[in-house]
């Protein structure tokens, strides 16, 4: 029998908890949908941060509360999307398009909005764990219909290659945070059972991107994972060895079947790296990297403070070139539309304050996790979500090494949105929260 049910309810208890369910509900609803369409669709990450922020706004009240309840918990984070949006905002002034600049780092500031939901509506953690196998699974799909039916030489879904493939990598370690962080006790097989797929897809769908410099990350979070593990927490045995043979196993079997893409992104890595030993002039990929990063450091010293728009860099990598001081192969086309590194894109266009600014939306949520982590029991839901927050912040400072995944307006706010969901589920809402919402008027 449901509370809400029971004759030792009285009437206006069941009416009280009656808009509580539906908040639960409708909250649930939305940390399930959101990493479920991400990837599959062209408006699933706009659309879930419009609905987060919508409801917050219905919830304005108790959302305002529980801001002020929480602000010495949460302000070092918040402090650094704004500080990130403002830098942007005073490095743009002036240029013909620094308005559209801004857009982003404004719906990030703006994604703090789902932690609210997550404190007010507490949706339960297990539908976001769905959320993220079965945007796995969904992405595997999407993509390997693309490459196999299709005969796609790149699939991306309805993104750019390099940017589904990082989500997708990102997808496969938040669900290897949810089972590391559940433990080995008789209430997590619910969660293992739910994780297991998700890492399966989420590897399987960045390999059929042909994607490469996102699987950086698998290593970075393993070692994180085992820096984590303690004594009363330490990494499952099965975990330490699965996971690994299992992302040999895909990649060899990727390998061995040609219509995959990955032997051919293979041999052109190893012509890539051939070529540039043999100082080349063709350009390759791993050449026009290491080119516009010689560039990205000679326009840094330059501009240290303000930096130059991307019009204005381009201008004068083209005087070097046309000068014999760069190669050309920088402008090999397509054309790349940025440094193909996060820091040193923030640096050349942002200047120091600027890479401070990025570094800090990447050091405040991981030292926040981190701390969160400490707090945490051997097992359990806020420790998931805390290993999986971490993960989700290092995999996106090892993504910008070789791209710009902030460039991406997508890529920015599922990092936002990841980030402050977890954070509202690593809060203790039990012991700091306000009273439970729908109590107060106009709350609901």
């Amino acid at each position: 029998m449901q509370p809400s049910d029971s004759p030792l309810v009285p009437a206006h208890g069941r009416a009280v908890q009656a808009p509580l369910v539906r908040r639960q509900a409708w909250a649930s609803a939305l940390v399930l949908m959101f990493p479920l369409l991400s990837l599959v669709t062209g408006a699933g990450i706009g659309l879930a941060g419009f609905l987060f922020l919508f409801t917050a706004c219905l919830w304005w009240r108790d959302a305002g509360r529980v801001l002020r309840v929480h602000w010495p918990h949460t302000r070092w984070v918040l402090l650094a999307f704004l500080l990130h949006l403002a830098c942007v905002l005073w490095s743009a002034a002036g240029y013909a398009h620094g308005a559209n600049a801004a857009d982003a780092p404004a719906r990030m500031v703006l994604a703090c909005s789902a932690m609210l939901v997550v404190q007010l509506g507490r949706p339960t953690l297990r539908a976001f764990w769905l959320g993220i196998s079965g945007g796995a699974l969904l992405a595997a799909g999407f993509v390997g219909w693309q490459r196999l039916a299709l005969g796609i030489d790149r699939p991306g879904g309805l993104l750019n290659p390099i940017t589904f493939g990082d989500l997708a990598m990102c997808l496969a370690l938040l669900a290897l945070g949810a089972l590391v962080g559940a433990g080995n006790h008789a209430r997590s097989r619910a969660v293992r059972r739910i994780a297991a797929p998700g890492i399966v897809a989420g590897l399987a769908a960045s390999l059929l991107t042909g994607s490469r410099g996102g699987w950086i990350a698998l290593p970075a979070a393993f070692l994180l994972l085992a820096a984590s593990a303690s004594r009363q927490a330490p990494l499952p045995r099965r975990l330490v060895l699965g996971v690994p043979l299992l992302a040999a196993a895909l990649a060899l079997g990727a390998y061995a079947v040609p219509r995959t893409g990955v032997q051919a992104r293979i041999a052109v890595g190893i012509s890539d790296v051939e070529m540039f030993m043999a100082h080349s002039p063709v350009p390759t990929s791993i050449g026009v990297r290491l080119a516009l990063w010689q560039a990205g450091l000679r326009l840094a010293g330059e501009h240290p403070w303000r930096g130059l728009d991307t019009p204005a860099y381009k201008r004068r990598m083209r005087e070097w070139v046309a000068a014999g001081e760069l190669s050309p192969t920088v402008f090999a086309p397509p054309e790349p539309p940025h440094m193909h590194n996060d820091a040193l894109q923030a640096l050349v266009t942002r200047g120091i304050p600027g890479l401070l600014a990025w570094a800090g939306i990447l050091l405040a949520p991981f030292l926040f996790f981190r701390a969160r982590l400490a707090q945490a029991g051997a097992h359990g839901p806020r420790r998931a979500a805390a290993l999986a927050g971490m993960l989700v912040v290092l995999a996106y400072a090892t993504f910008g090494l070789t791209e710009v995944i902030f460039w991406s307006l997508k890529g920015s706010l599922f990092y936002a949105l990841m980030v402050f969901l977890l954070m509202g589920w690593c809060l203790e809402a039990d012991a700091a929260a306000p009273a439970l919402p729908g109590t107060a008027r106009g709350g609901g």
